[in-house]
């Protein structure tokens, strides 16, 4: 059921990074994007893929892990995730991504959860530094970075309390994400 699916499609930081993740399988992740909607249908976005350990560090020096936990500065050795999609946008198509890389990532993690793994969406990215470190062409904008992986942490949804919706970590490592309550959210009340 797709409500099961959302629920465990949490925002990962830790995986086992021996787990190995295909290319093939990041190719299968790319086509549920491949078939997502797109604005406009212009579908400009393109995809770089990681799998390899060297790669993927090259990925992972760019990122800035869990602003909320202050004193985290990101996975560990061992913890690392196994693969990344990068997702680029072709400004020789359009400059205006619009929301076409929100739906996509949401389609690909998707995926993955409905295959046993999980993933993050970072937008805090050296993006300068990455271009470089991947040799993109020019005319690709990076516009987000997914994290993949076999979890190695639990994640739990949790109501928000005192207005606070800052996620957190509890002594036993256990990472709780705050959510608002339907009633917050709807705004016309029947």
């Amino acid at each position: 059921m797709i409500k099961d699916l959302v629920s465990k499609n949490r925002s990962y930081r830790r995986f086992y990074q021996d787990h190995k993740i295909s290319y093939d399988f990041l190719k299968e992740l790319v086509n549920l994007a491949r078939l997502s909607p797109s604005g406009r249908n212009l579908q400009p976005l393109k995809y770089f893929l990681s799998a390899d350990k060297e790669t993927n560090e090259k990925v992972f020096s760019t990122l800035s892990w869990a602003a909320y936990l202050k004193d985290w500065d990101g996975p560990e050795e061992g913890e690392k995730p196994s693969a990344y999609i990068v997702i680029l946008g072709d400004t020789r198509l359009t400059t205006n991504f619009m929301c076409d890389h929100g739906i996509v990532s949401q389609s690909m993690l998707l995926g993955a959860v409905e295959n046993g793994l999980g993933g993050c969406i970072f937008a805090s990215i050296n993006k300068p530094k990455l271009k470089v470190l991947l040799n993109l062409e020019e005319h690709f904008e990076i516009l987000l970075v997914i994290a993949l992986g076999k979890p190695k942490e639990i994640v739990v949804i949790e109501d928000v309390r005192d207005k606070d919706i800052k996620y957190y970590r509890d002594e036993n490592q256990i990472h709780h994400v705050p959510k608002r309550s339907i009633e917050e959210l709807i705004v016309n009340k029947k």
